[in-house]
């Protein structure tokens, strides 16, 4: 996708969450080829990205609160920081993943793939892990407090709190 369309997209998105759907539109970029894009701060909120190819991308510090990444591919995607509150991401493709920081509080990682994924001192409170991959990720001081983690891989996961 160019630039120009999504500029244009994002412009139309934000008009549609600050007259609550009344005017503008949703962003719906579903299955939409967004590789090493730049979100850097992006409002994303309540955006469509299922199945999006969002690996490699910069969404440093994006709102996704609500967003829909179901079996989106963020390989490698940086989400440092990002506001991923009740984001669905079941499925979604996280294999090295920079999620330092994000707050992922009550989002769906059923079945996530976060294979290597830094998660340190991200807030996982409530989030549901179950039937997640997170073999060799990295969850220093991240807070699990009533995160759902049923059928977890967590082999060579780091726990550490300290």
């Amino acid at each position: 996708m160019d630039n120009e369309t999504l500029k244009s997209i994002l412009v139309k998105h934000k008009l549609w969450l600050d007259t609550d759907g009344c005017k503008g539109d949703k962003a719906d970029l579903k299955r939409a080829d967004l590789k090493r894009a730049d979100f850097w701060r992006a409002n994303l909120r309540r955006a469509d990205l299922r199945n999006a190819d969002l690996s490699k991308a910069d969404l440093y510090g994006a709102d996704l609160k609500g967003a829909d990444l179901r079996n989106a591919d963020l390989c490698g995607a940086n989400l440092y920081g990002a506001y991923l509150k009740g984001a669905d991401l079941r499925a979604a493709d996280l294999y090295k993943a920079d999620l330092r920081g994000a707050n992922l509080y009550g989002a769906n990682r059923y079945g996530a793939n976060l294979w290597h994924a830094n998660l340190r001192e991200a807030n996982l409170y409530g989030a549901n892990l179950s039937e997640a991959n997170l073999y060799n990720a990295d969850l220093y001081k991240a807070d699990l407090r009533g995160a759902n983690l049923i059928n977890v891989d967590l082999r060579g996961t780091n726990l550490e709190d300290k």
